[in-house]
């Protein structure tokens, strides 16, 4: 199992804590942000293979932000592949 502890950047969350295993998804949670949705987000990419994660969530803008804490978690499991 893979652990990540991403720290994000240009969003209302700190950090997504995620853990990866066999290449999909077996958790996820926000620290910080808009409660509802950062637990719905995490709810809904629970079992959800790595790569679709990214091509579904890469991009998502809050507002004019340029990012947003779904486009954060694309770029943490971005990471995580690269590792």
């Amino acid at each position: 199992m893979k652990h990540i502890e991403y720290k994000t950047s240009g969003t209302c969350s700190r950090a997504i804590v995620v853990d990866i295993e066999d290449g999909v998804i077996a958790s996820c949670k926000f620290v910080g942000g808009c409660m509802g949705n950062t637990q719905g987000v995490a709810a809904l990419v629970k079992g959800m293979k790595v790569e679709e994660a990214i091509e579904r969530l890469s991009g998502i803008q809050c507002g004019f932000r340029g990012t947003s804490c779904p486009d954060q978690l694309s770029r943490a499991l971005k990471k995580a592949l690269a590792e």
